[in-house]
């Protein structure tokens, strides 16, 4: 029994734990997720707005990784475990002061559980349309895709997983896994599709790919604590806010804070 929740990464209490009966000696398989960050962040919204439900945009990410690691299992001879977690995303210069304040906030908690955080750029750029010739300005995020790529690679040539999950339904990333399979053969990779992200190219090229459950997203919205910190205060506040409370989702945040895991 013990044995089985040993291999999909669980832990067992203290008070059971044994370095004889109990003990696992298999091989341990380590796995690492990238997290292309705005194609979750879009996969929450439409989640939220299919129910008609609350705010799942203050995920708990560590968590919901880790819950799907019974299914890279499914592929794996031994125990599994997460490695480590890259969150790719930009800061939204182009948006209102409160959403940047609200994602650099976001930024700073996934990082104090552990994950690491890559930020690239939005780019503004003028678009014509082609019937009424009029012009608009776009901004395009820049960077996120070619930043997971190269962490991917990267990953592969230093032999630093045993399998790569990529959280992702763009196929944009496809020809580097295809570089990747072709190179390191014995590194597997797969897709985690966000909810309504699925992608049959995608699938065909990783057939161990899988689809993330719009119920995981309710079932994993943050449940830690944060501690937020006034940074700029000769007598500093300190409350202790849950991630995913309405304040928080609403944004009645003030900007200068910092963001540390409550003990």
């Amino acid at each position: 029994m013990y044995s089985s929740l040993l291999r999909y990464g669980a832990t067992v209490p203290l008070g059971l734990r044994s370095e004889g009966f109990f003990a696992y000696n298999g091989p341990v398989n380590r796995v690492i997720f990238l997290v292309d960050g705005f194609n979750l962040y879009h996969s929450l919204v439409q989640a939220q707005e299919d129910t008609d439900g609350p705010c799942v945009k203050w995920l708990d990410l560590h968590g919901l990784c880790s819950s799907y690691l019974h299914i890279v299992g499914r592929q794996a001879d031994g125990r599994v475990v997460t490695e480590a977690i890259h969150y790719f995303s930009a800061t939204p210069t182009h948006r209102t002061k409160g959403a940047q304040h609200r994602h650099a906030l976001y930024m700073r908690c996934l990082q104090s559980s552990g994950i690491q955080v890559h930020l690239g750029r939005f780019k503004k750029k003028t678009a014509k349309c082609p019937l009424c010739h009029r012009t608009s300005i776009r901004y395009e995020e820049k960077e996120t895709d070619v930043a997971i790529a190269a962490q991917l690679f990267e990953i592969c040539h230093a032999n630093a997983a045993n399998f790569v999950v990529i959280v992702t339904g763009d196929t944009d990333l496809a020809p580097a896994v295809r570089t990747c399979q072709r190179l390191f053969r014995d590194m597997s990779i797969c897709f985690a599709f966000p909810y309504r992200r699925h992608n049959a190219e995608l699938k065909q090229l990783s057939p161990g790919s899988f689809n993330i459950g719009r119920g995981s997203y309710l079932r994993y919205l943050a449940a830690r604590h944060y501690r937020l910190t006034r940074i700029m205060s000769t007598t500093p506040t300190r409350p202790v806010m849950r991630l995913g409370s309405q304040a928080a989702q609403k944004g009645f945040i003030p900007p200068p804070w910092r963001a540390t895991m409550a003990r």
